[in-house]
């Protein structure tokens, strides 16, 4: 084990053109959680490409050479030895015992709620991330986006092997059961899903419990290749569902819905703000905090947009919603209304905002 430590050390580590991205590592010892080609690694290896070569040892613990036992008996002196100042694991098992480090950064996908080391959640490129991807800012890169989604290797990937790919990464991140259910929700991606739904789809194709099914979804929400969506005010109603990138899903399903695909871009880009939102019937996305309403129209149509607008009058009022932002591929504008201001926006400019 103390041959292969060395080797770690040694290592030169490299970054392919490194593009910033809005999470950065500082001198704290972190954990920083992930979905499988989030950029979790590159981010690391760019932070330590920054710092002086024999101050740190970057282990990838999904090494099949690493054995862990002896890993954890050799690896607190080594580390002294050759004092090292920043230890990063990346792949964290949580086999793996800690060492006496100025700084330590673990990767995973799996949040391990470790007192002392500050959390970064990385996703996926927003928007404005995959811009810097981009040769050109125009028109083009918002239908790029809506081709490639927020994995970055997808740029490097010809079309005609694009979808065999991701499906290659995903059945290696994830057991048979996470699979399924990932495929499943790809099918009915922005529409209302539950775990029971599930169940009884997939009873059909395999032998399941109702309790694995239910534990192994839920692992699915937490390590955030699925995100589920409440109706305000109603949290025991079945909840919509959304996927980690909008590329998995012509990549796991033939279902063609560009209207629901786009909600999924939206909801992506309000995730990542960080933003608290709910659905409620007949609206996409209601923002309490911001007193907003946001409507997905990538091709809007202003008579039924109208129509629309008298379907919610009531919710409009009661919550004395201040804006109503129409998020569409191309169309801008603004819509007279008596209780509220109505914006169209183009998806690029929506989300590149405040």
């Amino acid at each position: 084990m103390e041959i292969l430590l060395e080797e770690f050390y040694k290592t030169d580590l490299q970054v392919e053109k490194y593009r910033e991205r809005k999470v950065f590592i500082d001198e704290r010892s972190t954990q920083i959680i992930g979905i499988t080609q989030s950029g979790k690694t590159t981010l690391v290896k760019n932070y330590l490409l920054s710092l002086k070569k024999n101050s740190y040892l970057y282990i990838n613990c999904n090494d099949i050479r690493i054995d862990i036992e002896k890993l954890n008996k050799q690896l607190p002196q080594f580390c002294k030895e050759n004092r090292i100042d920043v230890l990063v694991l990346d792949n964290f098992h949580p086999q793996i015992h800690f060492t006496n480090v100025s700084q330590l950064i673990i990767t995973s996908e799996i949040n391990y709620n470790i007192q002392y080391l500050s959390s970064l959640r990385l996703h996926p490129l927003d928007y404005e991330e995959f811009l810097a991807y981009e040769h050109k800012y125009d028109s083009s890169a918002l239908n790029h986006f809506v081709q490639l989604g927020g994995f970055a290797f997808m740029h490097k990937i010809s079309a005609d092997e694009r979808a065999l790919y991701l499906q290659k990464i995903l059945r290696y991140a994830l057991n048979d059961i996470e699979f399924d259910i990932l495929r499943l929700c790809a099918k009915f991606v922005s529409q209302k899903l539950s775990p029971y739904n599930i169940y009884e789809r997939l009873k059909l194709e395999r032998k399941i419990s109702k309790d694995k099914l239910y534990t192994t979804f839920e692992n699915l929400l937490q390590k955030s290749y699925i995100y589920s969506l409440e109706k305000y005010l109603h949290p025991k109603a079945t909840k919509k569902i959304y996927l980690c990138d909008t590329s998995i899903k012509a990549a796991l399903s033939i279902e063609k819905n560009f209207a629901r695909l786009f909600e999924n871009m939206v909801y992506l880009e309000l995730i990542k703000s960080d933003i608290e939102c709910y659905y409620q019937d007949e609206i996409d996305f209601y923002l309490p905090k911001k007193d907003t309403i946001i409507l997905c129209k990538p091709f809007a149509d202003e008579r039924r947009l109208f129509k629309k607008l008298e379907s919610i009058e009531a919710f409009i009022f009661s919550y004395k919603i201040r804006k109503i932002v129409v998020i569409t591929m191309n169309k801008e504008g603004t819509i007279s209304h008596p209780l509220a201001h109505v914006a169209i926006m183009p998806f690029d400019i929506w989300a590149l905002g405040d």
